[in-house]
């Protein structure tokens, strides 16, 4: 395609509020780029290098073409209501208050779990938190309500795909909750599942309503939780004791790159913090260690779009890679955290990801990167663009939670 047909393209990009599938290229006819793309070119080839043309015109085009080439539509807000269940104010002796909210979603319902520190002398940041396996597992309460979605037959207790009370609590452990609450932060999780399952095979309630019209760049699943976290904040900020100026984003793999992409793509979160999030989320889709994006779309389709399994063969086509994804949360700090025995999620490439997103920060006057290279494990990189490595597997420990909570002291201030 030539630069003219391509700047007339980046024009109408940026006159529509949503490209339909004719105004974008096709993907062979897209051009090759080996390296990781410079997220200040724009597509028709032009340098993005003032602080307006990145805001009016760069930016606009890299998320429209993250929803058209990778994870689909973002759907437009609905209205949405909380209910709370129950509360008490004396969980973990006394240290914080729990609630069990039903939060209505459009006509939907999502459960979702608000703990907040009672000693706080004023408004709570916050860590939003999508989790795996429902509510009921991040915390022992037997009063918190199991969810009634769908579940992965991998996770203790489920029984023909419900989970029971057998999985109450399981989870206890990667959540650390009251870490947060003695570090001063307020938690709040929700189950993807009551979004969308993480099942080909199975669909929620939200998605089947996301079409676009187009069925390769309609909503996919990790668009959808993306969305959910969007909505939670939506309920989070009408609540006083909650600071909408200090939302923080946490995910682990699958949901890390949903936290991301929540970030990328909603300016209220503050930092995001996708953990061990790889392939489709932090790591270089032209990466050639661990998952590849073929590996990913033939065993999680519904992961992403229709249009991103074009590239499976070839990635080298793809208008943006994932530093363009960090680069979207420019000014506002990005943690990497990965594992020494976790290559499958490609850390060094990680670590690549974000140096090749600096440029933006750095446009930005957001600073960037403290470390030159990949830090040695236990170590905390706290820039802008932070990097956290540990020893260990695919999991989320508490060396993890103190890792987030000491960068999100170091960028927001102390609670």
């Amino acid at each position: 395609m030539n630069q003219r047909v391509l700047a007339m393209f980046a024009w109408l990009l940026l006159l529509t509020g949503r490209a339909t599938a004719a105004e974008f290229p096709a993907v062979d006819k897209l051009p090759a780029t080996a390296d990781l793309p410079d997220p200040l070119v724009m597509l028709d080839g032009s340098k993005v290098t003032t602080k307006d043309d990145w805001v009016n015109k760069r930016r606009p085009e890299l998320l429209k073409l993250f929803q058209h080439y990778m994870y689909g539509q973002l759907p437009a807000s609905v209205p949405v209501s909380g209910k709370v269940r129950f509360e008490d104010a004396k969980f973990l002796d006394g240290k914080a208050t729990l609630r069990d909210i039903a939060l209505t979603i459009g006509k939907s319902t999502v459960d979702l779990l608000l703990i907040v520190p009672n000693e706080c002398k004023g408004p709570a940041p916050v860590f939003v938190g999508i989790n795996f396996a429902g509510n009921q597992a991040t915390v022992s309460d037997p009063r918190v309500a199991i969810t009634k979605s769908w579940v992965p037959a991998r996770l203790k207790g489920t029984k023909d795909g419900k989970a029971t009370e057998e999985n109450r609590g399981s989870e206890v452990e990667k959540w650390n909750v009251d870490l947060a609450v003695e570090r001063g932060y307020a938690v709040a999780l929700f189950y993807n599942g009551d979004l969308d399952p993480d099942n080909p095979a199975e669909v929620g309630p939200f998605r089947p309503g996301f079409k676009s019209g187009d069925a390769d760049d309609d909503t996919a699943t990790i668009m959808t939780w993306a969305w959910g976290f969007h909505r939670v904040i939506d309920y989070l900020t009408t609540l006083k004791e909650i600071d909408p100026k200090r939302i923080i984003a946490v995910g682990h793999s699958r949901l890390g790159k949903t936290a991301l992409v929540a970030a990328a793509f909603d300016e209220r979160i503050a930092i995001a913090m996708p953990h061990q999030a790889g392939c489709g989320g932090t790591a270089p889709s032209r990466g050639k260690v661990g998952e590849s994006v073929k590996q990913i779309n033939e065993r999680f389709p519904h992961w992403f779009c229709g249009n991103f399994k074009k590239f499976n063969d070839d990635t080298s086509r793809l208008p943006f890679d994932q530093n363009c994804l960090v680069a979207l949360c420019a000014p506002r700090p990005v943690l990497f955290s990965n594992a020494k025995e976790d290559q499958w999620a490609n850390p060094d490439g990680q670590f690549e990801v974000l140096k090749a997103a600096e440029p933006v920060y750095k446009l930005l006057g957001a600073g960037g990167l403290e470390a030159k290279s990949r830090p040695e494990p236990g170590q905390l990189s706290t820039g802008t663009l932070g990097y956290f490595y540990r020893d260990g597997k695919h999991l989320m420990t508490r060396d993890d939670w103190k890792a987030f909570l000491d960068y999100a002291d170091k960028q927001l201030g102390k609670p």
